[in-house]
């Protein structure tokens, strides 16, 4: 196990209170945000100050994200998510969403397009005992090595241009997916209900503003 020095864990009683203060109320996914270490996910020279502010985005390679606690927080908190659902994570990152998503007793496979992130994301993961399916790919035309197969809930951890179709058919009837829409500073967070196969069937729900790094086709191997 990594180390977690005591100050970390009065940091996160605290990011735990400002995000109950913030409207997070679900109680596991508070619960397991105050067990899981943040930093564990960041790079070893950021600044402790940086860590638990809720308001802070942490930048890791490849130009990615740790997204801001309360942005972590709101998207999970938006999947209305009870155990053993199956969740298919959209950018995998840093692996701290995904290793939320576990705590709470999900069901987890994820998908990374940077290689680099996702080596090295999915070697932390199996470390701390996170038993996440790792897939490297894009997901805007579903997921090869999961053909079939169909999800209680989507989780997009970056901004897509516009609904991904096929995205939409891994979900399965009853679902919903939590999705940040749109281009640039232009973009809205959204929650979609499938209730049928057909978009006409779809029902979705604009909930307020997002900041997310695109989400882009292809993998990155560099």
């Amino acid at each position: 196990m990594l180390p977690d020095p005591p100050k970390y864990q009065a940091w996160r009683n605290q990011m735990v209170k400002h995000l109950k203060e913030r409207g997070i109320t679900d109680s596991r996914l508070l619960a397991a945000m105050q067990k899981l270490p943040r930093q564990w996910f960041c790079p070893e020279t950021l600044l402790d100050n940086f860590l638990y502010d809720i308001d802070c985005a942490i930048h890791i390679d490849c130009g990615q994200t740790i997204s801001k606690p309360y942005t972590v927080a709101w998207q999970t908190q938006l999947l209305q998510l009870k155990p053993m659902m199956s969740v298919l994570e959209v950018g995998t990152g840093s692996g701290y969403q995904t290793a939320v998503l576990c705590e709470m007793g999900a069901r987890v496979y994820t998908v990374e397009r940077q290689s680099v992130l996702f080596r090295k994301t999915k070697a932390l993961l199996a470390t701390l005992g996170y038993h996440a399916r790792c897939f490297l790919g894009d997901c805007f035309n579903g997921l090869p090595e999961m053909k079939g197969f169909q999800y209680d809930r989507i989780l997009v951890t970056c901004g897509a241009p516009n609904l991904p179709e096929g995205l939409m058919q891994m979900l399965k009837t009853g679902g919903l997916m939590v999705i940040p829409i749109g281009d640039g500073d232009n973009q809205k967070m959204y929650r979609i209900y499938k209730h049928g196969d057909t978009p006409a069937e779809w029902e979705s729900e604009m909930l307020g503003d997002a900041w997310f790094v695109p989400m882009l086709e292809g993998k990155n191997f560099k």
